[in-house]
C-alpha cells in the first residue's frame, strides 16, 4: 500500500465527477494541482505567478487567466503580500456545491480519451483517441 512521505497534497474526487476539470480547462486544472501539492497543512501555497509559470511550462498570461478562473469558481482565495500586489498567499477552498444542472454529465462513465481531453491532452496527428 502506498504511504505518502513528507509533504502530501490531495484533491477531492468531485473535481472529476462533478465536471470541475472540464469546466476549468487545462491551465486552471494544472494550477489547481500545483497549488494542492505545494500547499501547507492549511491549504496555503506561497508560489508566485512567475514561479508557477516556470514550474508548469506555461506563460504568465496563462497563469493569470487560470488564477482568475479559479477565483471566479470559488476554488481558491488570495491574499497579496501588499496592497495591490500580484503575489501572496493562495489558499485552496472547499469545493462549492454544484447544482444538478452543472453536474448533468457527472454520473456517466468517461472514457480515458475524454478524461485526457478534459486535462488538455490531444491525440497525436494520425492517431485517434477513441
Amino acid at each position: 500500500m502506498r504511504r505518502p512521505h513528507g509533504a502530501f497534497g490531495w484533491l477531492a474526487a468531485e473535481l472529476l465527477h462533478d465536471r470541475w476539470l472540464a469546466d476549468l480547462g487545462p491551465h486552471a486544472t494544472a494550477i489547481l494541482v500545483l497549488l494542492a501539492i505545494a500547499a501547507d497543512r492549511h491549504g496555503a501555497s506561497f508560489y508566485g505567478r512567475d514561479r508557477m509559470a516556470g514550474v508548469l511550462g506555461i506563460t504568465r498570461q496563462h497563469v493569470d487567466a487560470a488564477l482568475a478562473r479559479l477565483l471566479d469558481f470559488g476554488l481558491v482565495t488570495f491574499r497579496p503580500w501588499r496592497a495591490g500586489g500580484q503575489d501572496g498567499v493562495w489558499q485552496l477552498l472547499p469545493l462549492p456545491v454544484r447544482s444538478a444542472n452543472a453536474r448533468s454529465g457527472a454520473n456517466r462513465e468517461l472514457s480515458i480519451a475524454e478524461v485526457l481531453r478534459t486535462l488538455g491532452f490531444q491525440p497525436r496527428q494520425g492517431h485517434t483517441a477513441e
